[in-house]
């Protein structure tokens, strides 16, 4: 037992800044008032307490080919299966898989970083890689797989049922790469099965604005509605929205991810999160591929704190931005299978301990915090 002692805790899913003790047993969070002082006292006088970090969206296997093929389209860095990172992938050992994985999950640890959601190529030996390499860290991967037997204009779907049912047993969810690789039967088939099982079915949609006119095209359906009318309860990117895009995502129940510095790598746009949140959207914030960025969400932070302003010419209210790191989970119908806590009683305590630097506490961690200023991470099964 311990106790967080005389800290500024970003408390709930509003994040809501509160002077006070946070007393932790065997993982969970017991009692939170000003009073509560129990076990080993951990005074943290002046820090800020805040919800450890959950990247919503990864490659981690590109951690093998970091900062190759910059300044190649879209579609020739990650198209499968012929994109840079699918070759360098197919080429590459599992031993040297498994240690550029593991270095890149201790990056997000000592950045702050608990949980996250990874796009898992490789079919089943990929999922089994990220287990087998995520096994002794304390982070905690959500995998999401796929297998090559999605991909092509006349699929067999007697292979694409097997290998999803195959995936299932061991994943935490399906997804595939985008709607220019799969068809409607393979992404009915995918949907389905995962709201059968409870599990994630997720895809990329409006990534750039060429998938967004070739799907308008052909379907006479931008990517994004595309995504709504399938059902996939997660959609990430959206940077391109088209017409009614994003109020059809703001009535629906589906989870959003956006990736504001993998879309400027690749110089496909600027998500419209403004927009996003005013219309009630609340997404979360992901890295994307490690071979185009760093998987700290600290600098996720501070640039989309920035780019916002300067590209939409409005303020982005920096709570909001940190909920899209920590707390937005919460709200989200996939909570079930990541596990995040927000800071509150009865909780597993997932939670992380920075040094102050400034009067706003959400100001603090986006624009001011670096990972060398990170006092203490805890979660439920380590303390670090």
């Amino acid at each position: 037992m311990f106790t967080i002692a005389n800290g500024t805790i970003l408390k709930g899913q509003n994040l809501q800044p509160v002077r006070e003790n946070i007393v932790v047993d065997e993982g969970k969070i017991i009692e939170i008032s000003k009073d509560s002082k129990e076990g080993k006292i951990i005074d943290v006088e002046g820090a800020v307490v805040c919800p450890s970090f959950i990247n919503g969206h990864i490659h981690i296997g590109d951690s093998i080919i970091k900062d190759e093929g910059y300044g190649l389209s879209l579609s020739e860095m990650v198209k499968p299966p012929n994109g840079v990172k699918h070759v360098a992938l197919s080429n590459a050992s599992e031993d040297d898989l498994i240690d550029a994985m593991r270095k890149s999950m201790k990056d997000m640890v000592e950045s702050g970083t608990t949980h996250f959601i990874d796009y898992r190529e490789g079919g089943l030996e990929g999922v089994k890689l990220l287990k087998k390499a995520s096994a002794d860290l304390p982070i905690k991967p959500i995998i999401l797989g796929r297998d090559d037997s999605f991909y092509g204009d006349d699929p067999d779907l007697n292979k694409v049922k097997t290998a999803i049912r195959k995936l299932l047993k061991i994943a935490d969810g399906i997804a595939p790469s985008g709607f220019g690789e799969i068809t409607f039967e393979v992404a009915d088939l995918i949907v389905r099965e995962c709201s059968r099982q409870g599990k994630i079915s997720s895809i990329h949609v409006g990534e750039s604005e060429s998938n967004q006119i070739e799907s308008m095209n052909e379907y006479h359906a931008s990517e994004i509605e595309r995504g709504v009318k399938s059902n996939f309860n997660q959609l990430v990117h959206l940077t391109n929205p088209k017409g009614e895009d994003l109020d059809l995502v703001s009535k629906s129940n589906q989870n959003v991810v956006v990736c504001p510095r993998a879309n400027a790598t690749l110089n496909v746009g600027v998500a419209p999160l403004n927009k996003m949140l005013s219309l009630g959207i609340k997404p979360l914030l992901g890295t994307d591929n490690v071979m185009l960025n760093s998987p700290n969400m600290l600098r996720e932070l501070e640039f989309t704190l920035k780019l916002m302003s300067v590209y939409y010419r409005n303020y982005i209210n920096p709570v909001d931005l940190v909920k899209m790191a920590t707390t937005n989970i919460c709200g989200f119908n996939i909570n079930n299978i990541v596990e995040k806590s927000m800071i509150k009683e009865d909780n597993f305590a997932e939670f992380i301990v920075f040094k102050s630097f400034s009067k706003n506490p959400y100001l603090n961690i986006c624009n001011r915090v670096e990972s060398k200023n990170i006092l203490y991470i805890i979660n439920k099964k380590f303390s670090i």
